[in-house]
C-alpha cells in the first residue's frame, strides 16, 4: 500500500506532498489541478511503469515530465512492501527522457488496480507481473496488463498474437456456462454494485446479437422485463459491470497464478479509481464507494485494501459520511490559491447532505442554486437592508425572484415580510 508521495517540479504545482490514509483517501477539486495526473504518478510509484508505456493505445496515462525543463524533477514515495516500507527518490533524467527507479528487483506493494476516466484499467499483479531476474531486460512477464477501453471487453492480446486477457464478452460467456467460482463472484459483484434491492444487476441469457457477429453475448435482466446484451446497456451501467468483470478478473487470474506457484494470495490490494462517479445516476453516486469497499473486502478477505479515489460529486462525499474513519481515511482537497495549486489534507467534517458539501472546502461554491438564482439572492439580500430600495425595484427584483426560484424556496418567507412590511409589495 502507498504510504507516502512528494512530488517537485511536475505537474501543475511547483511541490506537493501527501501522506495516505491506510483504508480510504478521496481526492476533490477543480478539474485541471492534477488529481488524475497524481493517481498516475501513484501507479508508476508502485509499478515502475507508466500505463501509456505499456500500452500506446491508451490517451491517458502518459509518463510524467518537469514543468520548468531547467530545473532538477524529483518524486519521492514509499509502499508496504512485504515485510517492510520500500522508499525511494527518483529522479528525471534529461538525456534518456525517463525517471530513475531503485536498482535489482522491484519491491511489491501486493495487488496494484487502476480504473482510468476513459474506461481504461490496469492491473499489477506480484504473480504475473513480477519478475525475479537481477537483469530487468531478460525478464519475459508483462510488466503490467493495461487494458484500453475497447480492450477491456474485447480482450487483450501481445505483440505476438498471445492473448492474455478473453474480455469481458468471452470471459463472462465461458463463466457463465461453466456456473464455476467466477460466475459465482460476478454475481454477486454485480448484486453488490446495484443501486439499491430494487434495481439490481442480473445477468441474463446468453444472446446473439448479429448475424456476424458468433459471440455468445451476455446480457443484463432489466428493471421493465427485457434482457438487453451488454454492449447496448447504457454508459452508467456498462461502467458498472467493467468494473465488477475487471475486479472478478484480477483477482480471479490472481488466485489460480498463485495456486499454479503453490503460493497464498496477496494480503495488500491497492485501488486507484479516477472519476469514481462517472456516467453514474445520482443513486448510484450515493452507493458506489461503500459498494466498492464491500466488494473488495468480500472478493480480497484475507488482503487488506486501501481505496483512492477521485470524485467531483457532493453525493460521494455525502455517502462516505457514515463509514469515514479519521483513523484510517484521508480527504485531499486541491485548490487554486493565488494562481497557484494548492493540495490541502482536508478535515473530514460530516455536512448532512449534498447541500453542505456543495458549499464546502471539497466544491467551494456560494450555493447550490443557479447562477441566476445566486445572483439574484444577492441582490435580494442588500435591498432588505438598503434604505434606497424602492418599490419600483422591488417588483422587478420579485419578478426575477419568481423566474429562477421555487414557490416553497425559505427564502421567500423572509423575502415577503420584510417587502411588505417597508411597503415594497402589496
Amino acid at each position: 500500500m502507498i504510504q507516502h508521495l512528494k512530488m517537485t517540479n511536475i505537474g501543475p504545482a511547483s511541490k506537493m506532498e501527501l501522506e495516505f490514509g491506510k483504508r480510504l483517501n478521496l481526492l476533490t477539486g477543480d478539474n485541471g489541478l492534477g488529481k488524475s495526473f497524481l493517481l498516475d504518478i501513484a501507479w508508476w510509484a508502485m509499478t515502475r511503469k507508466w500505463p501509456a508505456e505499456v500500452n500506446p493505445k491508451l490517451t491517458a496515462g502518459k509518463a510524467a515530465l518537469p514543468s520548468d525543463k531547467k530545473e532538477a524533477a524529483e518524486i519521492d514515495f514509499s509502499f508496504s512492501a512485504v515485510s517492510r516500507t520500500k522508499g525511494h527518490t527518483s529522479t528525471f533524467e534529461a538525456k534518456t527522457q525517463s525517471w530513475s527507479v531503485p536498482q535489482g528487483r522491484p519491491a511489491i506493494p501486493g495487488l496494484v488496480f487502476y480504473a482510468l476516466a476513459d474506461g481504461s484499467f490496469a492491473v499489477w499483479d506480484p504473480a504475473r507481473n513480477y519478475w525475479k531476474a537481477k537483469n530487468e531486460e531478460v525478464r519475459e512477464r508483462p510488466p503490467a496488463y493495461i487494458f484500453s477501453p475497447k480492450e477491456v471487453w474485447d480482450g487483450l492480446q501481445r505483440e505476438d498474437g498471445t492473448w492474455l486477457c478473453n474480455g469481458l464478452i468471452r470471459d463472462w460467456a465461458g463463466w457463465q456456462k461453466e456456473k464455476g467460482r467466477a460466475f459465482e463472484y460476478l454475481v454477486a459483484v454485480l448484486e453488490v454494485l446495484s443501486p439499491s434491492s430494487d434495481e439490481k444487476i442480473v445477468p441474463g441469457g446468453l444472446t446473439r446479437i448479429s448475424l456476424d457477429d458468433v459471440r455468445d453475448m451476455p446480457t443484463l435482466k432489466m428493471p421493465y422485463g427485457l434482457d438487453v446484451a451488454v454492449v447496448h446497456a447504457s454508459s452508467g451501467m456498462r461502467r458498472i459491470i467493467s468494473l465488477a468483470y475487471f475486479l472478478v478478473w484480477c483477482w480471479e487470474e490472481h488466485l489460480k497464478a498463485k495456486e499454479l506457484l503453490g503460493e497464498e494470495p496477496e494480503s495488500k490490494t491497492v485501488f486507484l479509481v479516477d472519476e469514481v462517479e462517472s456516467h453514474l445516476h445520482p443513486k448510484w453516486q450515493r452507493t458506489v464507494i461503500p459498494a466498492l469497499m464491500k466488494v473488495m473486502d468480500k472478493l480480497m478477505e484475507s488482503s487488506d485494501v486501501q481505496l483512492i479515489a477521485v470524485t467531483h460529486s457532493p453525493l460521494i462525499m455525502a455517502s462516505v459520511e457514515p463509514l469515514f474513519n479519521t483513523e484510517q481515511d484521508a480527504w485531499f482537497d486541491f485548490d487554486l490559491v493565488d494562481n497557484k495549486v494548492s493540495l490541502s489534507h482536508r478535515q473530514f467534517v460530516r455536512q448532512g447532505d449534498i447541500r453542505g458539501w456543495l458549499t464546502s472546502d471539497a466544491f467551494d461554491m456560494k450555493s447550490g442554486y443557479s447562477l441566476e438564482a445566486e445572483k439574484a439572492l444577492e441582490e435580494a439580500a442588500k435591498a432588505l437592508s438598503d434604505p434606497a430600495f424602492n418599490s419600483h425595484d422591488a417588483l422587478v427584483l420579485d419578478q426575477r425572484l419568481r423566474k429562477v426560484l421555487s414557490d416553497i424556496d425559505p427564502f421567500w418567507m423572509r423575502w415577503r415580510f420584510v417587502a411588505e412590511k417597508k411597503g415594497w409589495l402589496p
